[in-house]
């Protein structure tokens, strides 16, 4: 009986040790200790010889000298031989970017004061001034109908505007005459101009995105920007970037677009350049560009540059009345307008000056791609499905509201509310993740695996929000027109979901794929040890690395059992009392993700590249851990209010769901069955118990959100929200405020028809008879009027005159279409 004690005793150390994490040295002397102790109880001896046994092996991996000969020198040899080495391209994409919020999640034990010690992002006086003044007035010029449906192109005078307006130059800095807004400000301004739609956000946001701006301020020579950066603030040049050719889409590094070095004539003299053979596609603002940036691989046979034969991708700029070079007709992308078309390039001849840093960065072009993908990735995408996640929220909640059915309001039914509660719960996700990474851009961080996360997860909640729109408008989404403010949004979605990485590659390689080396404490360091193989001190730092990476696995695992079987009850926390729940609960996953990880990458090796599905999933674990985490500081950064809580515990509970479901699904996939029983128990000891929103959960969001509620205001907040026939949205917005005001009325009449001293009537029926009956007087009657026309405005749909929908007609007699200037010729 007593040896039993006293190995559970050691048992219960061991285990508090790996979950504290002590180092050996630690561990083998309070072994020894236990032994010593043993040894002087005369019924512990099988006690005190286990704990001898296990204190000498623990005390000899504790000597580095000793370990390396008999463990670590064999484990290195194997792992050298079998990982195979990584590729210069494969180099370049896992060293884009910095490690940020993500590579805590991968550790297993987040320093949560790294995440809230971190600035709320804020506007400067200057940065609001700039929106309130010029953003404003670029929306109230805008109409977003008339560049979909009737002119098919933004008008000249609105790019006249955003020119003149320094919108071109949002990140530029001001010694070179752009407006050097801070990242969060940038995307401020694209919020706000969502409701003008895709064609004018796209002439903002393409120039302050991926593209010669961006490239030139990072990589660029000093003359290069000296002479360019002021001409792009301006909007003496639009820029664009030509990258995917026919051939090569996400896959961007096997681009067949080609330069070779050669003389040739430039400008009156013979020079060193390149002689380029290009064809790209989907190229935006290409229509109306006049600096090209291009992607292509530069190749040097007579080896006039150096002795490299192919020197790689690489980028440069090609002013558009270079000969050879061609801009074709124009795509019509789905959804909204925009410029957007193709780019050739026949014989087209500029020197190595025109590369993008000049000759010495010939083949450092994906280099300089993913760097800066990493950057715009996060603010662009991000910030459109906020948008749209706000203007589905805007929408949705006021059309609920003020529409009845059967007698009541359709925020009533509960099959309702839930797409509701869904489009809000979306909403605020999206806006957290937005809004803190695009915050890191600010404080130096660049997140490249935080941006694959935003750009497969807050487009794909967009998606869904725009979905849900069209379900709760019914009828009244898919008869377009003028006062249509969903169609658009359900239309160009598509666009988001496509560019910038396909969100089917960046879900199946990229989160996982990148994060798993990029991101990982260990593995990346490791990797790079296993290239240098021979060289001096090899051995000694892949020694330490392996077995601090062992002893973190040891600890997760611990961790992770204990946490599940307590609930991380007893685990430390910061932040305000009201989310310390949350809290534990993302320190337990965090800890589980990371054992899970490092059990399918030890199980599966090299294989895991090409298991996508069970990659996805593991990226989709970490996602919901750091979707998770950015709800929780996003909530502390507003001051944790309570009118808050209904859309924090949603979002909570759906994010923790999807956790698990992710690692559920894993688990009935990994291939080794013993593994996976194994890890289910460790993670979930006590089963699967997080649930998807309860439907009281779901009924207290879509209650906060069809009232003039903080959490509301919160959610559709930096949307352009002057009425006006240009904007659809701020007035069903507008009216539903206006009968918030009038509900006392609504009341009054509701207990008239209740108390029989009134009918039961509609609309000015009802206005009519209780007028009549002296229950509203004649200023009450004339406020109700003017409502219930706002009201039909807003339930009533577009029509049109036949000829107003026919761009081209059909002339059977000649067989031949005619545009509308031809028909009365003919």
């Amino acid at each position: 009986m007593i040896t039993w004690a006293v190995l559970l005793l050691a048992a219960a150390a061991l285990l508090g040790f790996a979950y504290w994490r002590v180092g050996l040295v630690w561990t083998a002397g309070a072994l020894v200790l236990l032994a010593l102790m043993a040894w002087a109880v005369s019924a512990a001896v099988g006690a005190a010889v286990v704990l001898t046994l296990l204190a000498a092996g623990l005390a000899v991996l504790a000597l580095p000298p000793v370990r390396c000969e008999l463990v670590s020198k064999r484990l290195f040899a194997a792992f050298s031989r079998q990982l195979p080495r990584l590729s210069e391209t494969e180099r370049e994409a896992i060293d884009a970017g910095t490690v940020w919020w993500d590579g805590e999640l991968f550790s297993g034990r987040p320093d949560w004061s790294r995440l809230l010690d971190q600035p709320a992002p804020v506007l400067s006086a200057e940065e609001q001034a700039f929106i309130n003044g010029p953003v404003t007035e670029l929306c109230r010029l805008c109409d977003a109908w008339n560049i979909n449906h009737n002119w098919g192109t933004v008008p000249e005078h609105i790019i006249d505007f955003v020119r003149r307006s320094g919108l071109f130059g949002m990140i530029i800095p001001k010694r070179y005459g752009g407006l050097e807004l801070s990242a969060y400000a940038q995307s401020e301004v694209l919020v706000k101009l969502s409701n003008t739609g895709g064609g004018v956000t796209y002439l903002v946001a393409v120039p302050n995105s991926l593209g010669p701006g961006e490239l030139l301020l990072k990589y660029g020579t000093d003359g290069q920007r000296d002479y360019y950066l002021p001409r792009l603030a301006s909007g003496e040049e639009i820029p664009c970037f030509a990258l995917t050719a026919p051939t090569a889409g996400s896959d961007a590094t096997s681009i067949p677009d080609a330069g070779v070095v050669c003389r040739g004539m430039w400008q009156g003299r013979e020079v060193l350049g390149m002689r380029l053979q290009f064809n790209k596609r989907y190229i935006t603002l290409a229509p109306i560009a006049t600096l090209i940036g291009l992607a292509f691989r530069l190749k040097d046979p007579d080896h006039l540059l150096g002795n490299i034969d192919d020197y790689g991708i690489t980028c440069a700029l090609i002013p558009r009345d270079t000969q050879g070079l061609e801009i074709g007709r124009r795509h019509l992308p789905v959804g909204d307008t925009f410029l957007n078309g193709p780019v050739r390039g026949q014989d087209v001849f500029v020197p190595l000056d025109n590369i993008i840093g000049g000759p010495a960065m010939a083949g450092k072009g994906w280099t300089v791609l993913v760097n800066c993908l990493s950057v715009g990735r996060c603010v662009t995408l991000p910030t459109t499905a906020a948008a749209v996640g706000k203007r589905m929220l805007a929408g949705s909640s006021a059309y609920a509201a003020l529409r009845r059915q059967f007698g009541v309001t359709l925020s009533r039914f509960e099959g309702i509310q839930r797409p509701l509660a869904r489009i809000a719960g979306y909403d605020y996700i999206i806006d957290a993740a937005r809004s803190l990474t695009i915050q890191s851009l600010d404080c130096g961080e660049k997140p490249s695996v935080p941006s694959a996360i935003l750009k497969y997860h807050c487009t794909e909640m967009a998606r869904q929000c725009t979905l849900d729109a069209m379900d709760i408008h019914g009828g009244k989404a898919i008869m377009k027109g003028p006062g249509n403010y969903i169609a658009s949004c359900y239309e160009s979605i598509p666009v988001g979901i496509t560019v910038e990485g396909a969100n089917i590659l960046t879900r199946n390689l990229m989160i996982f794929g990148q994060g798993a080396t990029r991101s990982h404490p260990f593995v990346l360091e490791e990797m790079k040890l296993a290239q240098r193989a021979g060289e001096p001190d090899v051995l000694a730092k892949f020694d330490r690395l392996l077995f601090a990476h062992i002893g973190s696995t040891l600890s997760n695992a611990v961790r992770a059992l204990i946490m599940g079987l307590s609930g991380a009850r007893w685990v430390d926390v910061p932040g305000d009392a009201s989310l310390h729940r949350h809290y534990r609960d993302v320190e337990r996953f965090s800890a589980a993700f990371a054992l899970v990880a490092d059990a399918a990458m030890l199980s599966l090796g090299g294989r895991l590249k090409l298991k996508e599905s069970l990659s996805a999933r593991l990226g989709d674990m970490l996602s919901e851990l750091y979707l998770a985490s950015m709800v929780l500081k996003h909530h502390e950064n507003a001051g944790c209010p309570e009118s808050e809580r209904p859309a924090v515990e949603w979002a909570m509970a759906y994010l923790k769901h999807g956790y698990q479901s992710a690692f559920l699904e894993l688990m009935r996939n990994l291939p080794a069955r013993p593994l996976a029983g194994l890890l289910r128990f460790v993670v979930f000891p006590l089963g699967a118990r997080f649930r998807e929103p309860s439907d009281a959960q779901v009924s207290a969001l879509a209650r906060t959100v069809v009232e003039d509620t903080p959490v509301r205001e919160r959610l559709i907040g930096g949307l352009f929200t002057e009425e006006g026939l240009n904007n659809p949205l701020a007035h069903v917005d507008s009216v539903f405020r206006q009968s918030l005001g009038l509900e006392p009325l609504f009341r009054k009449l509701q207990q008239a028809v209740k108390d029989k001293r009134l009918p039961k009537l509609r609309g000015t029926d009802m206005i009519k008879a209780a007028r009549r009956r002296g229950l509203l007087s004649k200023q009450e009657a004339r406020e109700l009027y003017a409502f219930d026309a706002r009201l039909m405005e807003v339930i009533n749909v577009d029509d049109f005159d036949p000829e107003e929908l026919v761009r081209v007609s059909y002339d059977p007699a000649a067989d031949v279409c005619l545009s509308p200037s031809l028909r009365e010729a003919v």
